[in-house]
């Protein structure tokens, strides 16, 4: 006979009084769904309990993060809410900070408050790894969040302004973009902010004509997006031409200095407005953390996800080195942490019950890559197709992939509105 479940999922549960306490520390993709999955594998027992640690209430969509910068959604509508979600499920949530682990006493420390663990996930993230490279962080803009899309966007507006109020006398390089990094989210940001020029502030400032604008992608690599199929990155490339946006492959910066950025060859590109998308490392907050880990690669985890020399910690996401069954890096995208966090969602359950934990096997689906709001190019299960039905299926999957139906409705309107009215365009300076 099968226990009843001790609280309705309504109720928040007394994490502490279950005999066993799953914490996870993040609340990102692959946080997330760790807790979910575990949620929905539990409901019918009242032995184990699951809280979700996260510095923020929400965890952000970022495969429509380019749409912010765009104007093509609004930003409050990629902030999935946490506490609601997790607490309907079964789960207790806490936003704090975490700020070290006791792997003796099985304790967590976050904001000044001790929280107990039986099993730890780590979940902590990544964050842009910049190489060394000479004033980039300095100088650049790294798409990290909802907050940084928003601070692209506006870049673009104050710019705008400025070159409107001199009547359009400023350098070349105050109306110049760059975007480092030739992956889905540089392609996809290049192409975001020529939709935000040439579409959405085109009619408001008439006296800036839009190809003053120049948008320029620089990648290190002989060709754009090389993780996908070599005929949909020519299709990319060609879509990214047509649209007057400049692309340099083999190009690697040396230095980005206030007003340019320059090449390892000598080259300077003349922009005070340069992105950076061109690397991504597991969180810093490793460093503080009495585990095993790489720089960047993140977490030393066997192939179950156990972090090495912890029976009862694990590491999923962006801050854990996982591999595939062939060994290989598993790639730092929302589809991996997805899957990464179901995973030990089961194996966390085995390890309680008594089993063993099973490999982690990665299942790449694929990948969609919007160039615009009506053009993408998408490879699903090997099939390879590009153009507006492929845009109108990136739209549909990623609609239908947003967890909270509040936000999978604005989103919906936000597009269908942009069919029947102008999009405003407004900066609200903090």
């Amino acid at each position: 006979m099968r226990p009843r479940p001790r609280y309705r999922p309504q109720e928040r549960p007394p994490y502490r009084e279950f005999p066993h306490r799953v914490l996870v520390a993040g609340g990102g993709f692959a946080g997330y769904s760790a807790a979910m999955e575990l949620c929905r594998l539990t409901r019918g027992r009242d032995d184990v309990g699951v809280m979700v640690l996260s510095r923020e209430n929400y965890f952000t969509f970022w495969p429509m993060l380019p749409g912010v910068i765009s104007n093509d959604v609004d930003a409050r509508n990629l902030a999935q809410p946490l506490r609601r979600a997790l607490i309907r499920a079964g789960a207790s949530f806490r936003r704090a900070q975490l700020e070290g682990v006791d792997p003796e006493r099985g304790v967590v420390r976050a904001d000044g408050v001790e929280i107990p663990y039986d099993h730890l996930v780590l979940a902590l993230g990544g964050e842009p790894a910049y190489f060394g490279i000479p004033g980039v962080e300095e100088h650049c803009i790294s798409l990290r969040g909802i907050a940084d899309a928003e601070k692209i966007r506006n870049r673009v507006i104050e710019r705008y302004e400025e070159a409107t109020l001199a009547r359009g006398e400023v350098p070349d390089s105050r109306l110049s973009f760059v975007v480092i990094g030739g992956g889905a989210t540089g392609v996809e940001t290049v192409a975001a902010l020529h939709e935000l020029v040439h579409g959405a502030l085109a009619e408001d400032y008439p006296n800036l004509h839009p190809r003053r604008v120049r948008l320029t992608l620089v990648d290190r690599n002989p060709e754009i997006l090389k993780e996908l199929d070599p005929a949909l990155r020519r299709v990319a490339r060609r879509r990214l031409e047509r649209l007057n946006i400049r692309i340099l492959n083999g190009a690697t910066a040396r230095e980005v200095l206030k007003d340019r950025v320059v090449l390892e060859d000598g080259r300077e590109i003349p922009s005070e407005n340069v992105i950076w998308t061109a690397g991504a490392r597991a969180s810093r907050k490793l460093e503080e953390l009495p585990f095993p880990h790489h720089d960047r690669r993140g977490l030393e985890v066997d192939a179950g996800m156990r972090v090495r020399g912890f029976a009862n910690v694990w590491g999923v996401g962006d801050c854990a080195a996982n591999v595939d069954a062939e060994g290989n890096p598993v790639p730092p995208n929302a589809q991996a942490a997805v899957q990464e966090g179901r995973a030990v969602a089961r194996n966390v359950l085995a390890a309680i019950d008594g089993g063993r934990p099973e490999p982690f096997r990665y299942r790449p689906l694929g990948q969609l890559v919007e160039l615009g709001s009506r053009f993408a190019v998408n490879e699903v299960l090997g099939v390879r197709f590009s153009g507006l039905l492929a845009s109108l299926f990136w739209r549909l999957t990623y609609l239908y992939k947003l967890e909270s139906p509040q936000n999978r409705a604005r989103v919906a309107a936000d597009w269908l509105l942009d069919l029947f009215t102008e999009p405003a365009v407004t900066e609200i300076r903090r």
